[in-house]
């Protein structure tokens, strides 16, 4: 499994929100380049990034930010939040980003998904953001009654990479991830499954590589930056 530490960018700060809410961010780093440094420092293969402002927006906002951190890392990177066309998905590749994660317009409007995931292999993955097991979408402020796996099923012949599962009621509130509908999911759909949401602890990580289904990765920032979790021997773990 691969660790990917989260760098959520709003104003062009490294911040956490609690369970998606704008109103409760947490500053962890006004530089999110030095932030991203220290992450591949330490070891890691992979960043998540997120442009939060983009997501409500439905454009992106916090570009300069994630083109600081491109300039400075030589690991690969993923981003979402914000990405709704085929231009702007064209625009950030060619700047460097290694995977897009496609998470409203997956929702509005599917066949941008199956078009990005065939003229870029290997590097769309879809955000599937669920809140009770119903999706949400833009910056989660919306809510669906399209269920998590159908969601998730519905791009098993697209050619997409991976999906990042969020379980939104768990995001960024140090209370564990949800193990069982993490599980789940990885076992009834063929894409490679990246959890996310809630990774409080180590234990969490070792729950999450034992949950008897083949997880790609987890994804961890509050944790992280709080240092709940260390991040050399989550490296182990994982």
């Amino acid at each position: 499994m691969i660790l990917y530490p989260a760098i959520d960018l709003k104003d062009g700060n490294a911040v956490r929100l609690l369970r998606g809410d704008m109103n409760k961010s947490t500053v962890f780093n006004k530089n999110p380049s030095d932030q991203a440094i220290e992450f591949e420092r330490a070891g890691c293969h992979w960043l998540h990034l997120v442009d939060l402002n983009g997501a409500f927006a439905g454009e992106p906002v916090n570009s300069s930010a994630v083109e600081e951190i491109l300039s400075q890392i030589t690991i690969p990177a993923q981003l979402g939040g914000g990405i709704r066309s085929l231009k702007t998905i064209e625009n950030w590749i060619q700047k460097g980003l290694s995977r897009i994660i496609l998470g409203t317009v997956a929702v509005e409007n599917p066949l941008i998904v199956k078009e990005a995931a065939k003229e870029f292999p290997g590097k769309i993955a879809v955000g599937v953001d669920a809140r009770d097991g119903l999706v949400a979408t833009d910056g989660w402020a919306k809510s669906t009654n399209i269920k998590a796996t159908e969601l998730a099923k519905s791009f098993e012949d697209y050619g997409v990479c991976s999906i990042i599962y969020t379980d939104i009621n768990r995001d960024g509130a140090m209370q564990g991830p949800n193990v069982r509908a993490t599980a789940k999911l990885a076992n009834e759909v063929s894409i490679p499954i990246i959890a996310s949401g809630g990774v409080s602890k180590l234990d969490d990580l070792i729950a999450l590589k034992s949950c008897g289904a083949k997880l790609n990765g987890v994804i961890s920032g509050r944790a992280l930056y709080d240092g709940a979790i260390n991040l050399q021997k989550a490296l182990e773990i994982l």
